[in-house]
């Protein structure tokens, strides 16, 4: 069906009747005096539109641009499509152990780029960011607004935060809340484990509120050494401080539902991970919609118009000498 989505600017065209009787009809000063015989015979001739015509090619112009205004469309009724979307919340481990120089530069950059990577690969899917250590703290709510999402990863800093220890249970307190009214809870960590000797008090709570987890673990099993303004980190009693890679954590993401990597130095590593998150969630994410099927077609009455405008003022007329 044919219609117009902005039809009310059609009354506009009531102008245009007397903008062509008052061209049709107005007679120019000398053309007044002769009579119209004897005027055909002493103007002077010339290559170009007369003004009379240019003045119709622009009302024809004037015209054909409000009807390209009043968008006219065929509307071939409405379809349902599909589409999948997941919410998911990200956090990345800023605890001082991040810090250590097992991995390069460190494992608290090595875990921001990956980030930014997996960005990439996300599609149809919104992400809340959060920092956490002792505490937990929210960076970005969700958002489908990747580039300003990747701005506050590179820019994101522990400068002036004294954070020490690593609290997953509370982590997982944070993004249950975030995602309270959500039948499926997608929590994405980058860790390097925390010092948990086990996570079944994590795991209980995860199950309990139906929260999946997928954990990147970052740092080696040799471990690292945390660097500081004046030497290695020392404990109390002297001796520096070696911080390795707990995969403890691995039973927490596996038992979950969710799955599990090591950081690799591939680019790809962080693509398989989002892949299966998003063949595992998609079917139950899918969700259908109604929208119109339509056909915009002001872009013909627009094209002409923009023609007959040029023509109104491009072709002037162009006088030869009288013989």
């Amino acid at each position: 069906m044919f219609e117009f989505k902005n039809i009310e600017l059609l009354w506009i065209l009531v102008l245009v009747i007397p903008m062509f009787l008052m061209v049709k009809n107005r007679k120019s000063d000398i053309e007044s005096i002769f009579k119209s015989s004897l005027f055909e015979k002493i103007k002077l001739k010339n290559s170009g539109l007369s003004q009379k015509s240019r003045a119709l090619f622009f009302i024809g112009a004037f015209a054909l641009l409000v009807i390209a205004f009043a968008r006219p469309v065929i509307n071939n009724g409405e379809i349902k499509v599909k589409s999948s979307f997941i919410n998911m919340v990200v956090a990345i481990d800023m605890s001082k152990s991040m810090f250590a120089n097992d991995v390069y530069p460190s494992r608290f950059d090595f875990a921001k780029k990956k980030f930014i990577d997996m960005m990439e690969y996300l599609k149809n899917t919104k992400v809340s960011l959060m920092g956490f250590s002792s505490q937990t703290f929210l960076i970005s709510p969700l958002t489908e607004d990747f580039h300003s999402l990747k701005f506050l990863t590179t820019n994101l800093t522990i400068d002036h935060l004294s954070l020490k220890g690593t609290d997953i249970l509370n982590t997982l307190k944070t993004a249950n809340e975030l995602m309270e009214k959500q039948e499926n809870k997608i929590l994405f960590l980058f860790t390097d484990g925390a010092d948990n000797k086990d996570f079944k008090k994590e795991l209980a709570y995860a199950k309990e509120h139906h929260i999946t987890l997928y954990i990147y673990g970052i740092g080696t099993l040799k471990g690292g050494v945390i660097n500081t303004p004046n030497g290695a980190l020392k404990d109390k009693n002297g001796n520096i401080v070696v911080v390795k890679l707990n995969e403890k954590i691995k039973t927490l993401a596996l038992q979950s539902g969710g799955a599990y990597m090591r950081q690799t130095l591939e680019k790809d590593d962080i693509k398989m991970l989002v892949s299966e998150i998003q063949s595992h969630f998609k079917a139950k994410n899918d969700s259908s919609s109604t929208i119109k099927d339509e056909k915009e077609l002001f872009v013909i009455p627009l094209a002409i118009g923009f023609l007959l405008l040029m023509i109104s003022f491009f072709s002037l007329p162009k006088r030869k000498g009288v013989k």
